[in-house]
């Protein structure tokens, strides 16, 4: 199986190294390094936006993205050389592990940068205008990717049912992107607390690694079942 681990925390060092360090780092290392010591020969891939965002769409990507292939000139294909490389890992890779903070109740711009080079018309989805009203196609369906989030909140009662849960703008806006691509599997985990700090942000800390570790489990258990079927 191919991980690939995204990052896109602007703290640049993992919490369990640095006391200003990002749970969302320290999330993905446990998960990934947990994953890779039972499945040495799986294949990790990398890519950190936070530390190197994606360039945000603009009108030159915007031309090149919705001019077909066969009809693009040079310098079309350098403007989406880069979403190119990120749409190729994704479509390469099983697992997705993505840490992704809140930042005032929404992802960090650099993750969305990061989405938005994704999606893209004929690579990840497909459009069809005889189809008015059905038109869109997710071209990564059945391809039995899965999706983790392992996130890091300020606040506490983000999760549904929870206190503040209707300002929760992070899971549901990218499980909804994921899934229009055609990646339904979805499993999330986060650190809440952390503007309190104390007992509480270590509990939770605490909480979402007992939560990842058995998340690893899990997952692992079903690829290996998938692999017997």
């Amino acid at each position: 199986m191919k991980l690939l681990r995204i990052d896109s925390s602007g703290r640049s060092q993992a919490s369990d190294r640095s006391s200003k360090g990002s749970h969302t780092r320290r999330l993905t290392e446990r998960f990934t390094r947990r994953w890779l010591q039972q499945r040495p020969d799986d294949v990790l891939i990398s890519r950190d936006v936070g530390k190197s965002p994606p360039h945000p769409v603009a009108e030159k990507w915007i031309g090149a993205a919705f001019t077909k292939p066969d009809h693009r000139e040079p310098w079309m294909s350098e403007t989406l050389a880069e979403s190119d490389a990120l749409i190729d890992e994704l479509i390469a890779s099983d697992l997705v592990v993505a840490g992704v903070p809140m930042y005032n109740f929404g992802m960090p711009a650099q993750f969305k940068a990061y989405i938005d080079n994704l999606v893209r018309v004929g690579r990840t989805f497909g459009f069809d205008r005889s189809r008015p009203d059905d038109p869109y196609t997710p071209l990564l369906a059945g391809m039995d990717k899965r999706l983790i989030l392992l996130g890091a909140r300020g606040d506490y009662g983000y999760d549904p049912g929870g206190r503040i849960a209707h300002i929760n703008h992070v899971e549901s806006a990218i499980r909804d992107v994921f899934a229009f691509l055609g990646v339904t599997a979805f499993h999330s985990v986060a650190v809440e607390y952390d503007e309190f700090g104390g007992d509480r942000l270590q509990a939770s800390i605490a909480a979402a690694e007992r939560a990842v570790d058995e998340l690893v489990d899990q997952l692992m258990s079903e690829a290996e079942q998938r692999q017997l079927a």
